[in-house]
């Protein structure tokens, strides 16, 4: 472990801890210090202090930094269908079926495994062993872009920029019935669903906000193909807004989106297509696009 100890100036003066140290060490998340407050790694005056402790001139702050933990995640020589790489990020796009991290009863086959061996040692740790380089994710059926950062430095700016939506996140999918309205936006707070814990659910009490517009791009004899754009990023966003509305997305079966006339599907018809940010290092806006899938393609030709 490794300590830094340091004196308040009055610029820093007012200002909670969390957010100030957050500040001058740009390659660390603000909830990385709040992660280090909540274990008492952060002191002030020798005594712990809780995140929204305001900081005094003079004050003398000492932060422990926990040692780097070995990861116990083996790189695996996957494929990877790669849109866009520069020293700091890799936009990929993920196939249907793969797990973007590894979780219980997915140890093997996820695409961190993959990054792991085409990035070897160039790989954001912000968010620990488990999730190296993975700032936002998609759901294991769902397929297209993702990006992926390969310094903290990298992570930090694309977090930002998601947390303030000003990323740019477009997607397709196919939902069941005609969609009333040519595009509109649903809001609704997210959050686990109240009896079936694999849910998650429009939940007033505990959700989260979250927007999600919709256009639909053509309507396809009792399903509508509809573009999405994402304000917030929760997690089943457009499946759980859309089965709010009574148009779950095909093949869905969580949301009750089954079909008996595609039986063959496998999860849900949903294509993160869009993916647009600010580079971290340039400044430069970027935009990249995943071309949908076969599978999808084909399901489009014979709805049609």
């Amino acid at each position: 472990m490794v300590t830094e100890t340091f004196q308040i100036d009055d610029i820093a003066e007012e200002c909670r801890i969390d957010k100030y140290l957050a500040m001058i060490k740009p390659s660390y998340s603000r909830s990385f210090f709040q992660k280090l407050i909540k274990n008492q790694q952060v002191l002030v005056n020798d005594a712990p202090v809780k995140a929204n402790y305001t900081l005094s001139f003079d004050d003398i702050v000492s932060i422990t930094f926990p040692d780097s933990e070995e990861s116990s995640i083996l790189p695996e020589d996957i494929p990877l269908d790669i849109l866009y790489e520069d020293d700091d990020v890799l936009i990929v796009n993920k196939p249907k079926g793969m797990v973007v991290h590894p979780s219980a009863g997915h140890s093997s086959g996820t695409l961190v495994n993959a990054i792991m061996y085409h990035c070897k040692e160039s790989l954001s740790g912000i968010n620990g062993v488990i999730r190296p380089g993975i700032v936002h994710r998609i759901d294991r059926d769902t397929t297209g872009s993702l990006i992926v950062c390969k310094n903290d430095e990298s992570h930090v700016s694309i977090a930002k920029q998601i947390k303030e939506h000003s990323c740019n996140r477009i997607y397709e999918g196919i939902v069941i019935g005609t969609l009333p309205e040519a595009e509109g936006t649903i809001e609704g707070p997210i959050g686990r669903h109240p009896i079936d814990r694999k849910k998650m659910a429009i939940n007033e009490k505990n959700g989260k906000p979250a927007i999600t517009h919709y256009k639909v791009l053509a309507y396809l004899n009792g399903f509508t193909y509809v573009q999405f754009k994402l304000e917030t990023g929760r997690t089943h966003q457009i499946r759980v807004h859309m089965s709010s509305i009574g148009h779950p997305l095909l093949g869905d079966e969580l949301y009750n989106g089954k079909n008996s006339r595609f039986k063959q599907l496998q999860g849900q018809t949903l294509h993160a297509k869009n993916i647009g940010f600010v580079h971290p290092k340039t400044g430069e806006y970027k935009e990249f696009e995943a071309p949908l899938p076969e599978y999808f393609v084909k399901l489009l030709q014979q709805l049609q």
